[in-house]
């Protein structure tokens, strides 16, 4: 068989609940170029290994405890066959028959492009809070842009928040280079292993680009449990790379709960759909308030103090 044009490198564990509509979604794209699809899957336990066997052109499997966002990424791009490899998530469907073509087109140009990465647009039933924070997302919009850095100083010289916005690159459903990874590939990390990579890549004198014309549907309606505490490691790893401290002090904790409190019942109450299921949605939204500001502050704390401040693990 001829080299595909495109590798999709699809990352799973226990997704039999949505891997069906990703992978009809995959396989019904309208791209003008071969593409093949590669898994990874770390110990799945609910058929989608079996389902994978069928489906894939290529299966890897580990255990579910060797699992590390970055370099099982790095396992499965050593494993595709092409030279432009799509990184994407079990439940990240794509909106389109057109959404590979758009996503790759920019790196088929060639030039000092390293990545491109896709709009997320929400599921139908994501929550109104969900939907509130997704609509202010940088990979939400529907302007494209081109991401670059002259050089390191330039970088010194942005504000942490700067940083992080020139930097933005979400493995959700991105698409790399290959031969810029084999240069720089992933970091271990326990999550953000794309903020990082983006962040190498920039400074190693590489563009990125946002390509809203390539959608996937993609929302979490996760726990305050399990939002505290991803969120404590995404704002561990901004501190690291960027400097970026959201939340600096329990003053400004305090303010940030007091203000997210106000905002979480006013988009929930308010917003569309029947008023029980809006009442069914306003105790996580109340939780969520106190959980996700508390896991930005802690998060920066312990990136600064050098100690784990929560026990986190499965995220």
């Amino acid at each position: 068989m001829s080299t595909p044009r495109a590798s999709i490198l699809l990352l799973t564990r226990n997704g039999a609940a949505t891997l069906p509509r990703v992978i009809a979604a995959v396989r019904s794209q309208e791209a003008p170029f071969r593409f093949e699809l590669v898994a990874v899957d770390s110990g799945s336990e609910d058929g989608t290994v079996e389902l994978l066997r069928r489906e894939a052109d290529r299966l890897i499997e580990i255990r579910a405890e060797d699992f590390n966002h970055g370099t099982t990424r790095n396992v499965g791009v050593e494993a595709c066959r092409a030279p432009i490899v799509v990184l994407l998530v079990q439940d990240a469907e794509p909106a389109s028959t057109v959404w590979l073509a758009r996503l790759v087109e920019p790196l088929l140009a060639g030039g000092p492009l390293a990545g491109t990465y896709a709009r997320q647009v929400p599921r139908p039933d994501a929550s109104p809070v969900v939907r509130a924070y997704l609509s202010r997302y940088a990979a939400s919009g529907s302007t494209p842009r081109r991401q670059s850095i002259a050089d390191r100083a330039e970088f010194d010289a942005l504000t942490p928040g700067e940083r992080l916005a020139a930097c933005t690159f979400d493995n959700v459903c991105s698409c790399i280079r290959r031969e810029v990874w084999e240069r720089h590939p992933f970091e271990a990390a326990p999550i953000a292993e794309d903020l990082a990579w983006a962040r190498n890549v920039m400074l190693a004198g590489y563009d990125l680009a946002y390509v809203p014309g390539a959608a996937v549907v993609h929302s979490h309606d996760r726990s305050a449990a399990y939002e505290l505490k991803r969120t404590y490691l995404v704002h561990q790893q901004l501190r690291r790379l960027f400097g970026l401290a959201t939340i600096p002090s329990a003053a400004h904790l305090a303010r940030a709960i007091a203000v997210s409190y106000v905002a979480h019942a006013r988009w929930t109450l308010g917003g569309p759909g029947p008023a029980v299921a809006r009442l069914t949605w306003l105790p996580r939204a109340l939780a969520l308030a106190v959980a996700m500001p508390l896991g930005q502050y802690l998060g920066a704390r312990s990136a600064d103090t050098g100690r784990e401040l929560l026990r986190v693990r499965g995220v």
